[in-house]
């Protein structure tokens, strides 16, 4: 069943065609991701697709009454609005029936409550509002922050908002741009595996690999304005890509060098064209307009100088810092090393980017010392930190650094061929910067980082509207980079592939060197998590009923403990209260169906559901966290 057809589009920007003559379509049950350098026009096309821009040529088609979810880049809301009444704004079937029982309750109608009770088990409504705080916790959204109005959240808890938002909408057809901008690890693994099973329709940018391959089973690479389609993982895309783009330039080639003969038989006489074959003259201008495509050969260039390192480099000595009288950093010690590769993991709000700002001195610890060696030099990219006006040109962004840039061979470029090497070609150097699109301004902020020359590279978040192309470059370049290097990222795969050990952020200000990647923290972290919860479980002074005997396997693991005896009768009562409140639930379901009770008495039977539903969600949770110890 095909959901959406896009027949000949095209979009310029300015002066300049993102694409033309694109022709695609979306089958229901499609799962696609679309790939293409930054600039290459991916949020114009999706915008575009979703209705939000007109094509400036061709058409878009929608199957009729198919709802369309769609995340973009900045999302719109009503500002007034809390985020518990911006879910509640949604227009979908369950949020219809859920305020027709609302305001049947408020005119006291019984013909009207009793409708709108049939409308409550028709969508299942009764749940909606725990629905709706589940999805917004697994999403990061603190309870204290339910009720904030929107104008009040940050940008990344804007996004995380608007995330909630457009998978709450139950939409047929959703198409995200960039949905793991913002969002920790933890959510980022929640969010994979629902796109990857949920029973919908998907078209998304993303450039998190290991996401693409787990949620997506076609790949859309739009490049010079065409559009290319690959089935299969990553891995085998970028095979694919590297024998087209082989291919496409050995036809280049060939078609120069028979222009070039054929050229000559054109300049040769007789001058009249028609006495020259037709058929001839016409393959001239084919083979011309071949021979005049240019390659895609431009890719960035990262040779920059680093500062000599000396042997101290940065050691931090019981470093504590709190906030309204809570500690996000306690007693944290570390000596950095040569070719020190750090990554930071950690839920949003640990504590982060409060360690890497104590670290380079922009915030002032409450206690303890950071004391960093006389050759450090640090060159620190900050996620939420764009520091260049939308009027100023992009070759003066370098120049306000310097005119002349040494690169780590020692040899000196002008800025504008420093540019080129960062993909801005001349032409476009000399364009305001608010032309640039998010992944090229991304760019630019990391080429001004690197131009001053540092030894201690602090990256917080370097990934967020890069393409993919420009981080496997990237990678490499951080992979051979001569200094210390400190990495907050959500690509899990451009972390595997960097880091050798993890500053794990646990809350309430401790923080745990972990040997080795994220992978391998993964693989041990459900192991950790069932030491954690016997700690909590265990009275204080009291010694866990059952001892976790840790043994090593690899780097770490830890042998599965059995239910105590207290538990195992726990489990026993659990599973009777549980089909307890079911039947309750079933009783008191059936009596309001039956429409007997007076207002009061109905609004009773409601409150009752909800306080068992409640109850029912916790009792289960605490079943399903010992049946894994059975």
């Amino acid at each position: 069943m095909n959901f959406l057809s896009a027949d000949n589009i095209a979009k310029s920007f300015g002066d300049r065609w993102l694409f033309r003559n694109l022709t695609l379509g979306l089958s229901q049950g499609d799962k696609v991701a679309l790939v293409g350098r930054n600039g290459s026009g991916k949020t114009s096309l999706l915008d575009v697709l979703a209705g939000l821009q007109p094509p400036d040529e061709g058409n878009v088609s929608l199957r009729r009454e198919l709802r369309l979810g769609y995340l973009n880049q900045q999302p719109a809301f009503d500002e007034t609005l809390s985020v518990m009444d911006t879910l509640f704004a949604l227009d979908t079937p369950v949020v219809r029936a859920v305020k027709a029982y609302e305001a049947a309750l408020a005119h006291h109608s019984e013909a009207a409550i009793n409708l709108a009770l049939e409308g409550m088990e028709t969508h299942q409504a009764w749940d909606y509002e725990a629905q709706v705080k589940q999805v917004l916790g697994k999403l990061g959204i603190a309870e204290a922050d339910f009720d904030k109005p929107i104008a009040q959240l940050s940008g990344g808890q804007r996004k995380r908002v608007a995330l909630a938002r457009v998978l709450l909408s139950e939409p047929d057809l959703l198409i995200l741009d960039e949905p793991t901008n913002h969002l920790d690890l933890d959510t980022i693994e929640w969010l994979e595996g629902y796109l990857s099973t949920a029973n919908l329709t998907l078209l998304l940018v993303t450039h998190d690999r290991y996401f693409l391959d787990k949620v997506c089973s076609e790949i859309l690479e739009l490049t010079d304005g065409r559009l290319f389609r690959h089935k299969g993982s990553y891995a085998h895309f970028v095979e694919k890509q590297a024998e087209r783009e082989i291919a496409e330039a050995a036809e280049v080639d060939k078609a120069r060098n028979l222009f070039r003969r054929e050229l000559d038989w054109m300049r040769r006489q007789p001058k009249a064209r028609g006495t020259k074959a037709q058929y001839r003259v016409d393959a001239f201008h084919e083979v011309k307009e071949k021979a005049g495509q240019k390659k895609a050969d431009a890719s960035l260039e990262l040779n920059v100088k680093m500062t000599r390192q000396g042997s101290k480099i940065l050691e931090i000595d019981d470093l504590t810092k709190g906030f309204d009288g809570k500690n996000v950093v306690e007693d944290f010690s570390y000596t950095f090393r040569k070719k020190d590769r750090v990554g930071m993991v950690g839920p949003n709000g640990a504590g982060k980017s409060t360690l890497l700002n104590l670290i380079t001195g922009q915030l002032t610890p409450d206690a303890g010392t950071v004391v960093a060696g006389d050759t450090t030099r640090f060159g620190y990219y900050r996620q939420d930190e764009f520091p260049f006006r939308d009027d100023q040109r992009v070759i003066d962004v370098v120049k306000e650094v310097a005119e002349v840039i040494t690169l780590g061979t020692g040899e000196t470029i002008p800025a504008s061929q420093f540019l080129q090497q960062f993909m801005f070609d001349p032409k476009q150097q000399y364009d305001f910067v608010g032309k640039l699109s998010g992944g090229e301004r991304r760019r630019l902020q990391l080429m001004r980082v690197l131009l001053q020359s540092p030894n201690f590279l602090i990256l917080d978040e370097p990934t967020n509207d890069l393409d993919i192309s420009t981080l496997n470059v990237l990678e490499e370049f951080l992979d051979g980079f001569g200094g210390c290097l400190v990495l907050v990222s959500h690509d899990r795969y451009f972390m595997d592939k960097l880091v050798e050990h993890l500053f794990v952020f646990e809350g309430e200000g401790q923080i745990r060197d972990f040997p080795g990647n994220y992978t391998d923290y993964r693989g041990v972290s459900d192991q950790l998590s069932v030491n954690s919860d016997q700690k909590r479980l265990a009275k204080p002074g009291v010694p866990a009923t059952v001892p976790v005997p840790l043994v090593q396997t690899g780097i770490l693991g830890a042998a599965r403990r059995k239910l105590s005896f207290k538990e195992q009768r726990e489990f026993e009562t659990l599973e009777k209260e549980i089909a307890d409140l079911e039947q309750k639930k079933a009783g008191l379901t059936e009596d309001l169906n039956s429409g007997a009770g007076d207002y009061q008495q109905i609004h009773l039977w409601s409150k009752e559901i909800e306080e068992i539903n409640h109850l029912l969600e916790e009792k289960e949770l605490r079943w399903l966290e010992l049946s894994e110890l059975q």
